[in-house]
């Protein structure tokens, strides 16, 4: 069931996505070589609780940790470890937040140190895609609009998109729905409509559609090995425009 949010609801939804926002934020500036994912881990547990929120990944369906922090052939999911990161990677973090009760997502891809341009590029075209894709999320509109946006842009230059795992409803919940791929299935599509919280979320690969889970049961990879790039907002339709509760500048 499609939960559509008050106003007063989308407003308190917002004060969690400022605290997210912020904290990602402070993230991306420690993204760099030589900083491990737990370290960027236990920063946001400290962040997010003293700004008086709490991590909304953090023991949820039992995940252990307050990010997911994925490297490189990782999508999404992946666990914070001791590893550091290297110069040439590239590291996906995605986290939610709950303040008073509401809920925001979102999530970005960092270049570690230099890269090289076909990750460059990737990371533009998946930024890209979910701009495009947020255009599409507007009152009248379906959610395949959302999906045509994202797959057009992406699969037709060539990169894989992730099928399995897709962007969601949220804000009373962490997850809600409805689904939204990226891609257009034969799966229901909705019609959008004011009060509608979506988190719209590109997942892109250099190589093919398909992936795996890792022994961990959560660390989602690319079946071939090829580098994945995820970003991540969280938005409000209104009656007359669609309102990017995650703005920042990534």
């Amino acid at each position: 069931m499609i939960r559509l949010k008050t106003p007063q609801q989308i407003a308190a939804i917002r004060e969690a996505s400022q605290i997210l926002v912020a904290v990602l934020g402070e993230l991306e500036q420690m993204v760099q070589p030589g900083v491990s994912t737990l370290d960027l881990d236990q920063y946001a547990l400290k962040r997010i609780t003293a700004l008086g929120a709490r991590p909304a990944f953090l023991g949820y369906m039992d995940f252990p940790a307050s990010l997911c922090t994925s490297v490189d052939s990782a999508v999404i999911h992946g666990i914070p470890n001791k590893q550091k990161l290297r110069s040439g990677q590239l590291v996906s973090i995605d986290c939610g937040v709950e303040y008073r009760g509401y809920y925001s997502d979102c999530a970005f891809s960092a270049p570690v140190g230099e890269v090289s341009q076909e990750i460059t590029t990737l990371l533009r075209v998946t930024r890209e895609a979910l701009a495009l894709a947020v255009e599409q999320a507007r009152a009248g509109n379906r959610i395949n609009d959302i999906s045509r946006a994202v797959y057009r842009h992406t699969h037709d230059q060539g990169y894989g998109v992730v099928r399995p795992y897709c962007g969601h409803g949220v804000g009373l919940e962490i997850h809600e729905d409805p689904q939204v791929p990226n891609y257009v299935g034969r799966g229901p599509n909705p019609r959008l409509k004011p009060g509608m919280v979506l988190a719209i979320e590109p997942m892109i690969n250099l190589g093919g559609d398909d992936v795996r889970v890792l022994q961990d049961e959560w660390t989602v990879v690319t079946s071939d090995g090829s580098v994945s790039a995820h970003f991540e907002h969280t938005v409000a339709i209104l009656e007359e425009r669609t309102e990017i509760l995650t703005a920042r500048d990534v």
